[in-house]
């Protein structure tokens, strides 16, 4: 079996190649192997650069490269990603360093299990470590969730989560349009109305960023984000 980790990067310079040490120090259960598949949003800074170096240091990295020639939006980038992907699972992994790779067994167990064709990782479940950062962020989660789960008829306590883990196939057979953060909503709405799928939510850490050291998202991506939970989920589009 392989897992691919679709890792959209926009101006990560500083930090990629801190999360590529993560993941290839990962083993992986089950005799489980890595694909990652890295798509550069047309960055501003040398992402471009340090992708390529760091390419160059670890040649025995299964590591494919991929670039927009103009900034497209993070969705777009996971669309690049998805679609290029060859493992029988995928993973999202962001370039910055808010989630550890190590926890990729963890979402694992329940498709090796054989439980699960869909794993959400949860920053609001578990033991495991969480940086205390913004109240309005985490409040703005929690109601986009339970907004979500209103009309998909869930039970998730993280939707926006990044680490999401697919069943390629299944993900690769959905349309998805959302070129930026409404990727979240979207997916989760056309995930929920496969029939019979089986979705499974597992308590993950998180060392969550400051706008200061580079957190992209905003108010008005929180604003998309309802407006795509009506839109997917409440009207089905």
């Amino acid at each position: 079996m392989k897992l691919s980790i679709i890792m959209p990067a926009y101006n990560e310079e500083r930090t990629i190649h801190l999360i590529l040490d993560k993941v290839k120090d990962v083993q992986l259960i089950g005799g489980v192997e890595k694909e990652i598949i890295i798509v550069n949003d047309f960055s501003k800074d040398d992402t471009k650069g340090a992708i390529a170096r760091y390419m160059d240091a670890n040649p025995d990295m299964p590591i494919t490269y991929y670039e927009h020639e103009v900034n497209k939006g993070k969705g777009a980038a996971l669309h690049t990603g998805i679609a290029k992907a060859t493992g029988d699972y995928l993973i999202i992994q962001d370039a910055d360093l808010e989630y550890d790779p190590e926890e990729y067994n963890d979402l694992l167990k329940p498709v090796l299990n054989g439980f699960a064709d869909v794993v959400y990782g949860s920053r609001f479940q578990g033991s495991n470590p969480h940086r205390i950062l913004f109240f309005w962020h985490t409040l703005g989660n929690k109601f986009l969730t339970q907004l979500s789960n209103m009309f998909t008829n869930l039970n998730l306590t993280d939707m926006e989560t990044c680490y999401k883990l697919f069943d390629t196939k299944i993900i690769q057979s959905l349309t998805l349009i959302e070129k930026r953060f409404g990727f979240e909503p979207e997916v989760t709405a056309k995930i929920a109305r496969i029939p019979k799928i089986r979705i499974y939510e597992v308590g993950i850490s998180y060392y969550g960023r400051t706008y200061e050291e580079g957190k992209k998202i905003g108010w008005k991506d929180g604003f998309r984000a309802i407006y795509c939970i009506l839109k997917y989920a409440a009207f089905g589009a």
